[in-house]
């Protein structure tokens, strides 16, 4: 079975207040399973909703931009 954690451990890992993990739970943000009143995460499921958080860096990222000359289309250049 999975490692479960509570709120205050998961804070901890990921560096954030309790405030903000009951938020995320609050808006269904993050991936959390409820036992009765009790709030807890696994920690695989976490690590994968961080994967797919992951952003490139800028210098990864080709910039999206459109060009228009007067009377012309716009020109979608990637």
């Amino acid at each position: 079975m999975d490692r479960l954690v509570d709120i205050n451990r998961l804070a901890e890992i990921l560096s954030v207040k309790p405030a903000t993990i009951y938020g995320w739970v609050h808006e269904g943000y993050i991936p959390h399973i409820k036992l009765g009143k009790l709030v807890r995460f696994s920690v695989k499921e976490v690590e994968e909703w961080l994967k797919d958080k992951r952003r490139r860096g800028r210098k990864n990222r080709v910039p999206e931009v459109e060009l228009v000359s007067k009377g012309r289309r716009p020109i979608k250049m990637t």
